[in-house]
């Protein structure tokens, strides 16, 4: 059931929001050209790597010339970036990495291949046990200001509590954020 609903609601809201798309390719291009998309290895069901997929934000080659994450007022990052991080549209592209069984629109957040050292060996194969989601407990109740322990135990205790009505919640959740942040 999770599955088809993953697999509706990325195809509802890819029609949807298909003239907002087209026009943040265009944006992207107009000020830095191609390529739009920023492909990134991630780790999904099983540890499987898959490329997932963002409208990207920051200068060409960005990762070459600079740290691994972002900090407060990175040159890397376009004007356009700024924006589209903002406001998370720079996510809508992993509606695609949903549609093809990489993701599901609630999950924890997939990480990169190094992240793996991070965990106890237990914890990553719990933590690997369900697909990566676009959105997820941790990313509603910690937001980006929680630490990396903090981000585990909330994507534990979704692994743990996972059900339809609990992605709907989360679901939920993440919609009134994203309008609350909206509406500042």
């Amino acid at each position: 059931m999770k599955r088809f609903m993953d697999i509706t609601l990325s195809l509802v809201a890819l029609v949807v929001l298909s003239p907002l798309l087209l026009l943040v390719a265009m944006m992207v291009f107009l000020e830095s050209g191609f390529p739009v998309f920023f492909r990134q290895t991630r780790l999904g069901l099983g540890g499987r790597e898959f490329n997932m997929l963002k409208f990207r934000s920051m200068r060409r080659n960005a990762a070459l010339t600079g740290p691994y994450f972002t900090q407060a007022n990175d040159t890397r990052i376009t004007r356009v970036g700024w924006f589209i991080r903002r406001t998370s549209i720079d996510e809508l592209p992993q509606l695609i990495n949903v549609l093809r069984g990489d993701m599901s629109l609630v999950g924890p957040r997939p990480d990169v291949p190094d992240q793996r050292s991070l965990y106890t060996p237990e914890d990553w194969v719990r933590r690997c046990s369900v697909r990566p989601g676009i959105t997820g407990l941790a990313q509603v109740r910690g937001r980006s200001l929680a630490s990396f322990e903090q981000r585990l135990s909330f994507d534990l205790q979704y692994v743990r509590d996972v059900s339809l009505w609990h992605d709907i919640r989360i679901l939920w959740w993440t919609a009134q954020q994203l309008g609350r942040r909206h509406a500042n």
